[in-house]
């Protein structure tokens, strides 16, 4: 009987993603996977996908960093331009 009955052995833990245990949003196994398919090398590390994950999620926190705050900037422009106009001035200033 392979059952583990009442006092059974120890019930399986719940998995945990490679991605959850490096504290990143971006999927490590599938970087992983894509890193073997590419060939790119024979083989791959297990603290390659890892290492490129974290890169890839820090380079994209950054170009949607300075997205919204180009963004932001020109909202700003915008309803100061629209003051601007509305009192008839041709200057923005502080």
């Amino acid at each position: 009987m392979s059952g583990r009955g009442k006092t059974g052995g120890k019930a399986r833990a719940k998995a945990k993603t490679r991605s959850s245990r490096a504290g990143l949003q971006f999927p490590v196994g599938r970087v992983h996977r894509l890193l073997r398919k590419g060939n790119y090398a024979e083989r791959v590390g297990a603290g390659a996908p890892v290492y490129l994950a974290a890169v890839l999620e820090y380079l994209t926190a950054e170009i949607l960093s300075a997205a919204v705050l180009e963004y932001l900037t020109a909202e700003i422009l915008e309803l100061a331009g629209n003051a601007a106009r509305d009192n008839k001035k041709t200057r923005i200033i502080p």
